[in-house]
């Protein structure tokens, strides 16, 4: 043996960072902190928007009928464009055309892996010098997916004492001439709200006003069970240019089938005349693609859902909703600033200097998971320190119980 070969390869410590910032790095860390032999009690997972392992949550039947027969008619078996085939994306526009003022059509709907979207639109707009507005608290995978794409990144408030609302005089001062966007989560992830169509209005009438286009992650549209109604940020695309992030996923409650879209909403064809729907074409051709027999399963999931079955699922989360709103007020320590309306999930302020031995969340959540087996989210990692971001989309009493375990920590933990 020679000495030591020089390989010209090394370990990528920039991935590392930005995986630093995903929801799934932060809760398998978590998750690995638990001590089922100490608690004695089974692990109840509150972290993630992921309730389709309890039963009362299990898609519709029509859903898994669509998917055996786009796989047993073989048709689907083959290499998909890559905008995605055209009897799903015709499908799709109908059925979000149904919601807006205008039509939209297949030449305005392009199919994603999951959350791929968020990807392809950072790659679309970044340029050098180029910057976005994102909210705070955000959905990491945005703050992640950004580490690598040429854009530098913004952030603007959510206000908690004004329902989550966006702090529109904070995107004003924040916004310059390099600002190429910004991105509104409606139904708010993480923190459970539901903006107003005024609000709407304002955030488009202030996009307008400073040239950007919106970015409006709606991958849980209509998972709205609060007194606002869910209205697409599309009804206003005469007024700014939208592009809408959806996803198969929450609505019909199948996130593994890792299926989402990017739809144009932009009726004045701003987007077309600069080129950044080309752009998004021309994305798409270098990036992985849904699973084709997913996408030949579309037009029967759209056409044979039940009503029935969105409604009951609004049921659950509304009744998950109330439940932990009130029973939250119980849990010392701990505050909830507004019932969640939409999602599935409620973001929980703690009162950090009433804790004996708790130093920030992400000590509460890691202490919590090993002495009481029960998993929450971090604030810090939606960019809000010392708050936890909740799953409501559980059954009844595994949330109940869940909050219960929640009260035990807190009290224990409190300062005497």
């Amino acid at each position: 043996m020679g000495k030591q070969e020089e390989w010209g390869f090394k370990e990528n410590h920039e991935l590392h960072a930005a995986a630093g910032f995903t929801i799934r790095n932060i809760l398998e860390s978590i998750i690995g902190n638990i001590d089922q032999k100490r608690s004695g009690k089974p692990m109840i997972h509150l972290g993630h928007g992921d309730p389709s392992i309890y039963p009362c949550f299990r898609t519709s039947v029509s859903v898994e009928d669509a998917l055996v027969e786009s796989i047993r008619s073989a048709n689907f078996n083959c290499y998909p464009s890559g905008i995605g085939i055209d009897p799903a994306r015709s499908a799709l526009a109908e059925y979000l055309s149904k919601d807006l003022p205008y039509n939209i059509t297949n030449d305005d709907v392009f199919l994603t892996a999951g959350a791929n979207g968020i990807e392809v639109l950072l790659t679309v707009l970044a340029r050098p010098g180029a910057n976005i507005l994102f909210p705070r608290p955000n959905y990491p995978i945005y703050e992640a997916r950004a580490r690598f794409s040429e854009i530098e990144v913004r952030h603007f408030d959510l206000l908690p004492d004004k329902g989550w609302e966006v702090d529109l005089d904070g995107v004003k001062a924040l916004a310059d001439k390099n600002t190429v966007g910004i991105v509104v989560i409606n139904p708010g992830n993480p923190c459970g709200n539901v903006f107003t169509f005024d609000h709407m209005k304002k955030i488009a009438e202030t996009a307008r006003e400073l040239g950007i286009l919106v970015i409006a992650d709606e991958v849980y549209a209509h998972l709205v069970f609060g007194e606002k109604p869910f209205v697409p940020m599309g009804v206003l695309g005469d007024m700014a240019p939208v592009l809408t992030l959806g996803s198969l996923s929450k609505r019909w409650i199948v996130p593994g089938w890792r299926f989402g879209w990017i739809a144009i909403n932009d009726p004045t064809r701003i987007l077309q005349q600069t080129g950044v729907v080309a752009s998004i074409k021309s994305c798409l051709t270098i990036s992985a693609d849904p699973p084709t027999v997913i996408q030949g399963a579309i037009p029967s999931v759209i056409k044979n859902t039940p009503k029935s079955f969105f409604l009951n699922i609004n049921k659950l989360l509304k009744e998950a909703s109330d439940l932990f709103y009130e029973k939250v007020k119980e849990i010392p320590l701990v505050t909830c600033p507004h019932r969640p309306e939409g999602s599935m999930f409620a973001m929980v302020k703690l009162n950090m200097p009433a804790f004996e031995d708790v130093v920030d969340d992400t000590d509460f959540c890691m202490k919590m998971a090993k002495e009481e087996s029960v998993v929450v989210l971090p604030g810090d990692v939606v960019g809000l320190k010392n708050w936890v971001r909740v799953s409501i989309g559980t059954e009844p009493k595994v949330l109940e119980d869940a909050i219960g375990r929640m009260k035990v920590f807190c009290l224990k933990h409190a300062k005497h």
